[in-house]
Order: C-alpha cells, then structure tokens, then sequence
C-alpha cells in the first residue's frame, strides 16, 4: 500500500541505503544513536537519539504557551529563531529517520527477510508518522540518509540554522549522481556549515553544486541530464475557479520548439484581428492540436457527479468531477447544458454527447450504495463504482491517481468482493500493503472507512471523500 517512490534522477530513493557503503557507519557516528524504550521514556536528552516522550511533548507545550513579544525588533528576533528552530528539528527528523530504517532492517534481518528485501515498507511508515504521501515519504527518507551518511557538513548547517531544508534538499539533488566520496568530497568543499551560502538564493546554491559535482565526475553528470530525457512525462493537476494546470516535461529542444510552435501561432492570429489575449490563444492552439476539436472534448467521458437537486432544480450544492474535484453547481449545469453560458465558451465549443449514470446514495449517510460479487476479481460495474466513490488513492495521505481496485482484507483471507471490502489504491500503495507487518480493515461507519496498521503497531485513517449533497461536503463547502 505504500511503496518506494524515486524522484526523477533518484537522488532521494529510501531505498538506497541498500545499495551504497555498509549504513553503519555514517560519517558523522554521533548522528544516530539509538537508546533503548525505557531511557526514552525518561524524556532524558541524549544528543541524536531517537527519543519518545516528554521531551518533544514538552517543547511543543512550550511553544504553546510562549507569550509572543509586542515590539517589532522582538517579532523579527523570534521569526529567526523559529526559522533556526525549524531547521533543527529537520535535522532532527533525518536523525531518527536512519535511526529507523537501520532499527526496521535489523528487525527484519531478525525474522529472515531476505537482504534484498529489507528496508521495504520503511519509508511508507516515515510517510504515514509524518502525514504525507508514500512518494514524499521515500524523497525524505532518501534525504535524510544522504545528510547523515553521506553530506556531515550539510548536515551541520541544517543542523545550526545555516541552511533550511529546503535549501539542503537542493544540495541532495545536485549530487545524487556522484559516488559516496565524490558527494563526500563536494560537501567538504562548498562547507555549507563555514557560511558559504550566507545571504545568497536558491539559484547560486544549485550553481555551486552543479560546478562542484561536474569538477568532481563530469561522466556522471552528463549521464546524468543524458539520463534525464527518458523521464519526460505528462501531468495534470487542479487549479483554482475551475481550471487545471497540464504540464509537460520535455528535453529541452523539444521545450522550446513547442512554446515557439504555440508563440508563432498564437501571433499570427492576433495580427489577423483574432481577440482573445496571446495566452489565451497559445491555450486554444495547445487544446486543439492535442485532441483535434476546438472545444477539445468531443469523444471523451467526463464522470459529473452531482445531486438530482443541482441538476434539475438550480440548488447551489456543488458537483464532482472525476480527475479535478469539485466544482460550482452553475458550471456543472452549464457543462450538461446544449449552450454553454460564456460568450467566449459559445465561440470556441464543439459539440459533445453527454451521458448520465444515476449514482444512488443512502439518505443519511451519502454513501454509494452497496453491490456485491462472487467473484474474485472485480466486476467491471464495481470497479467504476469504487473508483468514483474514492477519487484517489485510499491510503492515507496518499491523493496520487487511482491505478488498482483491490481487497482491502486479501482474497485469501477470505475478503469478499464487494463496495465495503474495495478500496483504490495507486500501483505503488498496493505493492506495499503485501509487506509482512501490513494490514488493513474496513471501519464500521456511515462513511467507508478504511484503516491501516503498519509493522510498529501503529494505525492510521482515511475516509471516503463526501459525494455531492452529504452533510459533510455541505460543511467543507
């Protein structure tokens, strides 16, 4: 349910202390240390351990209730105090992050996972304990050991206030090409801990290690951007009022020919009287040459879910759609309408066929009425039904797009086929629910709930989201 994530040139994978020098013993030794349950439960502090209890609970209250200062010199102290504070706990968390991953590989070693195999499912738990998605979850687990194996100085300046983690994270990337001692090496050469990037931006940060690592091993870095072009993708995510933004990462040649492609045409038709504004145009020209109608929708299914009231009787609840989210009544109405109620719309809108699916909800709940199967695999009707009651991915934290519809308790285990027992899951979260340790189980409720239980015992939530017309979806409205 929740498996390793890599970013585009792998710098950050979680997993990649399985593939590097032998993980015990990092260049700075007393950055992980770990101390057994019951000296933690002291809240006693011990530099790099991995403590649990009073301590973090304490300096939390502290902040709580810390009067904040009525003069303006004051503010701005604190503000660069925080900020210091917040680096500190970064590097805190990179600490006790490798101090996990070392304690879940010795514990799996302990039970006969194969080598190769351990360490899997570590940086799903750093995702969860820190709310975040299993992708973001192994870039931070990836992170956190190239700053304590791999990068000591950098380490020291996150550690000191010096950099952000941001700003160290941008170090990580520029040198995940390298080996353990070239990155080594560069480390001790920019020596982010002296002050070398005091009141300098981001840009003159990646600089200085895009220089620093090609000196070091230029091979590699030009593998590196050669390496870069069979990542070229595609994405699409929501936008405010109802608009989206798609994206495309392309080699650069390939880039810039087509915003010059778009910028050419887009010219031309406003020198010929065309009114609509340069993007606008560059934006009709992208649609239409992508799909090949110029209101860029004829053939395709959008999956609209909304309330018979919104539909038919001009009630304001919003609607649903699948792939975006929720969006205004109005549109919804004007998206089903034979005229749209733009001008603009009117001019640039093919025509297109609409289909309604009546999705029937429980009264009370807002749930997705229950279906049912005997088989093992889910039937094709099912899957539709479990794929827009979820939207996205059902772990939690997770909202990466829907790519299995899959039993929450295993087939195996005797779990049945149906509404309650599915969940949509991203190809990577499924993989990992199938790690010893993991399990799951759908929650009693008027709102399917599913529940996540992972190797430390730890349990974690996340509900289906609310349809159109629920009083919850009333309430986040």
């Amino acid at each position: 349910m929740f498996g390793p994530g890599r970013w585009k040139s792998g710098f950050m994978d979680g997993n990649r202390g399985s593939q590097q020098a032998p993980v015990a013993s990092p260049p700075d030794a007393s950055s992980v240390v770990l101390i057994p349950s019951a000296t933690a439960a002291t809240g006693s502090a011990v530099p790099g351990a991995a403590v649990r209890g009073p301590g973090i609970q304490g300096l939390i209250f502290d902040l709580r209730t810390l009067p904040i200062n009525t003069d303006s010199s004051g503010l701005i102290d604190e503000m660069r105090e925080l900020e210091e504070l917040t680096s500190a706990i970064s590097a805190r968390q990179a600490r006790v992050a490798v101090a996990f991953d070392l304690t879940q590989r010795a514990e799996q070693a302990q039970s006969g996972v194969p080598a190769a195999e351990r360490g899997m499912g570590v940086a799903a738990q750093v995702a969860l304990a820190r709310r975040e998605s299993p992708n973001k979850g192994s870039r931070l687990l990836g992170f956190a050991k190239a700053l304590v194996m791999e990068m000591p100085r950098t380490m020291a300046a996150l550690d000191s206030g010096q950099l952000n983690e941001w700003r160290a994270t941008l170090l990580v990337k520029e040198t995940a090409c390298l080996s353990v001692e070239d990155r080594a090496a560069v480390d001790e050469e920019l020596a982010p801990d002296s002050g070398t990037f005091e009141g300098v931006g981001d840009k003159t940060i990646i600089a200085a290690a895009k220089a620093a690592a090609y000196r070091r091993d230029p091979r590699s870095v030009a593998q590196r951007a050669s390496h870069s072009a069979t990542e070229r993708t595609v994405s699409l995510r929501p936008a405010p009022d109802t608009m989206t933004y798609l994206t495309a990462l392309l080699p650069v040649a390939q880039g810039v020919a087509v915003y010059a492609a778009l910028t050419r045409t887009a010219d031309s038709l406003r020198s010929s009287g065309d009114p609509r504004t340069r993007g606008q145009a560059m934006a009709d020209t992208l649609t239409e040459r992508i799909t090949g109608t110029p209101g860029g929708v004829s053939g395709i299914n959008l999956n609209l879910v909304m309330t018979d009231r919104t539909l038919f009787q001009g009630d304001p609840e919003p609607a649903r759609l699948e792939g975006y989210g929720i969006v205004p009544a109005e549109w919804a109405r004007a998206l089903l309408a034979e005229e749209p109620s733009g001008s603009e719309d009117q001019h640039h809108r093919s025509e297109f066929t609409v289909l309604l699916r009546r999705l029937y909800t429980a009264p009370g709940s807002g749930e997705l009425l229950t279906m049912d199967s005997r088989a093992r695999f889910f039937p094709q009707r099912l899957r539709r039904f479990i794929n827009i009651r979820d939207n996205t991915c059902r772990t939690p934290y997770c909202d990466a797009p829907i790519r299995h519809i899959d039993h929450i308790i295993p087939w195996h285990s005797e779990g049945g086929t149906n509404l309650q027992n599915g969940a949509g899951l991203c190809e990577a979260c499924n993989q990992t629910k199938e790690n010893p340790g993991w399990n799951a189980a759908s929650m009693p409720g008027e709102v399917h709930t599913l529940q996540v239980r992972t190797p430390t015992g730890h349990s974690y939530h996340s509900k289906a989201p609310p349809l159109p017309g629920h009083k919850s979806a009333r309430l986040r409205s």
